[in-house]
């Protein structure tokens, strides 16, 4: 009863979180039909500057580290972060009537990395005396970005496979259709519709397999991701502490509020997409958080026994492998992938995945690493 109480009463705080609170009361006057807006652009500056703030956070956390001890433990978290996405990709997607880009933007949600749960990993650490690497923390840009680029490239060839897939049933369809006045006949090579008249010319177009580097290229170069990579090499490269101390760190928990409410809004604009399988998103997001902690504090144990990373650091690593992005994740997903419903991914992660990846993950991975630990 003392745990059920423990994990009722963290849930509890979780509602009242200004992350999850601003969310909640974006869905609320969006549900009161509330005509607020806010403007295209001031949202565009307000995700520019979280993540370029979370880049140079990161960075400036990786220069500060020793680079050789956190080879095996960032490669460990780029690895799950790529895993994660294709574990949803091979379970969430094959689920009854869940639209594979949903599935597939959600693995890339809970792939990518919570602040807010990192620094609920750590200030339990720290309150318990458990001591872990000083450039622990830095591991989540190592886990974030693969995760989001993974998401973003695999959403990208299922959408050209099933764009070929179309344009071959188009293909079949309008050889059988006389050529009306004013259309063009397929031999003058475009069709009324104004595609290629075969999909196999459309192939040698695109090339006849679905090219990787280009896709990886174009996420890479997305607004979002621009930005998040920009911050991490200022952090790496320059010394911005004074500018970062000074001005992006005292404006991010209100710029995030701000996010949050206008993901709030947006969510219930397409929560009746969601409501027909929402019940699959539950169950993944009860049970994803764990799975993807515990194989992470299984790899981070092997990173225990080969390099001597602290039981702390193996407890951090599972923490941010159990949490899901709060940050970087919902606008670079909703850039990358805007044919996915922000309802399925942002709902899987707030509502259900954060509360599970703090009130039972952390204390789990903490408890699991003071125990190994000796």
């Amino acid at each position: 009863m003392d745990f059920l109480s423990d994990f009722l009463t963290k849930f509890g705080s979780q509602l009242q979180s200004p992350t999850l609170g601003f969310l909640i009361g974006g869905i609320v006057i969006a549900a009161l039909g509330s005509q607020l807006q806010i403007p295209d652009a001031i949202y565009k500056f307000i995700v520019f500057m979280l993540l370029i703030k979370v880049g140079l956070s990161g960075g400036i956390a990786i220069r500060n580290a020793n680079i050789a001890d956190m080879l095996l433990p960032a490669l460990f978290a780029a690895v799950l972060g790529i895993a994660i996405v294709f574990i949803a990709s091979f379970t969430l997607a094959k689920l009854p009537q869940i639209r594979v880009v949903d599935a597939l933007a959600t693995g890339g949600l809970f792939g990518a990395v919570s602040g807010s749960t990192l620094a609920a990993g750590l200030t339990v650490l720290d309150g318990q005396g458990i001591t872990y690497e000083a450039w622990a923390g830095a591991l989540y840009p190592f886990m974030d970005i693969p995760a989001l680029v993974t998401a973003i490239v695999l959403a990208s060839i299922y959408t050209k496979k099933q764009r070929d897939k179309y344009l071959s049933k188009d293909e079949e369809y309008l050889s059988k259709q006389p050529v009306a006045a004013g259309e063009y006949s397929s031999e003058q090579g475009i069709t009324a519709r104004g595609y290629p008249s075969t999909a196999s010319e459309y192939r040698m177009e695109q090339g006849q397999k679905v090219r990787i580097w280009p896709i990886v290229q174009e996420s890479l170069q997305g607004s979002a991701l621009s930005a998040l990579l920009l911050g991490l090499a200022l952090g790496i490269l320059t010394r911005p502490e004074s500018v970062f101390e000074s001005f992006y760190e005292p404006l991010f928990r209100g710029l995030l509020s701000i996010l949050m409410l206008v993901m709030g809004m947006e969510a219930w604009a397409r929560l009746g997409e969601l409501r027909k399988v929402a019940q699959w998103y539950a169950v993944y997001a009860l049970l994803a958080p764990l799975l993807h902690g515990f194989i992470a504090f299984g790899l981070g144990w092997i990173a225990h026994v080969a390099t001597g990373f602290t039981p702390g650091g193996v407890a951090i690593l599972a923490v941010i492998a159990a949490s899901s992005s709060d940050i970087s994740g919902p606008p670079t997903l909703r850039a990358g992938i805007p044919s996915a419903n922000p309802s399925a991914y942002i709902g899987a992660s707030t509502a259900i995945g954060t509360p599970v990846a703090i009130a039972l993950g952390i204390p789990i991975f903490v408890g699991l690493a003071e125990v190994l630990g000796g």
